[in-house]
């Protein structure tokens, strides 16, 4: 939206589910939002969604830090088994 500042995050890509190797990139809250919101990923199997959705909307709004969205949004893509890198760039490196 118009005037709207971006709340920036350390940049992240997530895995699409089911399609291993496709991540979907997000610099800012608004993109973490956008992902939980979107119809790419089945969250409805993740308790976490709801925290992660909640804390997106609080730290737009500044109540909370933006590695706050960024950590529960992590939380409900690693309880779908998604990749988050560069998070996950650790453990990839181990298991090749």
């Amino acid at each position: 939206m118009v005037g709207e500042v971006p709340v920036y995050i350390s940049p992240i890509d997530v895995e699409f589910e089911g399609n291993a190797g496709r991540y979907r990139h997000a610099d800012t809250v608004g993109d973490l939002a956008a992902i939980l919101l979107s119809r790419k990923w089945n969250w409805s199997n993740a308790p976490s969604f709801h925290r992660a959705l909640m804390t997106s909307v609080e730290a737009l709004e500044f109540y909370v830090e933006s590695e706050d969205a960024r950590s529960a949004f992590i939380a409900a893509a690693h309880e779908l088994g998604l990749r988050v890198l560069p998070d996950d760039a650790t453990s990839l490196k181990q298991a090749s």
